[in-house]
């Protein structure tokens, strides 16, 4: 196994291309977390070496210093991934590994900390060191479609925020169900079966929107 790297200040600039000054500064404005220190020697790891090439990153897309601060500030927060997901993951969804400049890329220029924060709030989003993970491939894929076709980002996360609470109900709708004439082993085996009947009928409340719409 491969021990850690750790720099000293000057090996860590030269690293990230930045100066040391220029290190300095973002430490001031508290955009790299404290480094080790060793008397009057500070050592910096890999961590920082990520953190430097992420705020590169953001910059060049156009996020202030003070955004970028807020967003490292919101992913320090945000929650462990293990938390997130369980020691299992979820049975049917894929997670997604990004760092912060490929989520940055996947939404372009709403990516703030205020979505950040609650991205993070609604479990989609956890931490696995400088990674970011999203809890599903489909949502976050779907929810890069949705920005994409000119829906803001917030209300995307929104919409997924009351359709959760519809989804909360609908599951323990068919787990009680289930459990009525079966047993918890049947759950999932009968699971399938259960997001057939909520797509079509999503699907048919669609078809009886569309309807509305062009009707008279």
């Amino acid at each position: 196994m491969t021990d850690k790297r750790e720099y000293r200040t000057e090996e860590l600039a030269g690293e990230a291309g930045i100066t040391v000054r220029t290190l300095r500064f973002y430490r001031e404005r508290k955009l790299l977390p404290p480094p080790r220190r060793e008397g009057r020697i500070a050592w910096y790891d890999d961590h920082h070496l990520a953190r430097l090439r992420t705020i590169a990153a953001l910059l060049e897309r156009g996020h202030t210093l003070t955004g970028i601060a807020e967003l490292a500030d919101a992913l320090d927060h945000g929650r462990d991934v293990a938390d997130l997901i369980g020691v299992g993951g979820p049975s049917e969804e894929e997670p997604v590994r990004l760092t912060p400049e490929e989520l940055a890329a996947r939404f372009e220029g709403q990516v703030t900390p205020e979505n950040l924060a609650t991205a993070l709030d609604l479990g989609y989003l956890g931490t696995d060191g400088d990674e970011i993970v999203h809890i599903s491939r489909r949502l976050l894929d779907v929810s890069a479609a949705l920005v994409r076709e000119g829906i803001p980002l917030a209300e995307v996360l929104a919409a997924g925020a009351r359709v959760r609470d519809h989804a909360d109900a609908l599951a323990e709708l068919f787990a009680d169900l289930i459990l009525r004439h079966a047993d918890e082993q049947s759950l999932p085996r009968l699971r399938p079966l259960a997001r057939s009947v909520v797509e079509a009928e999503l699907s048919l409340a669609l078809d009886r929107r569309l309807r509305r719409a062009d009707g008279p």
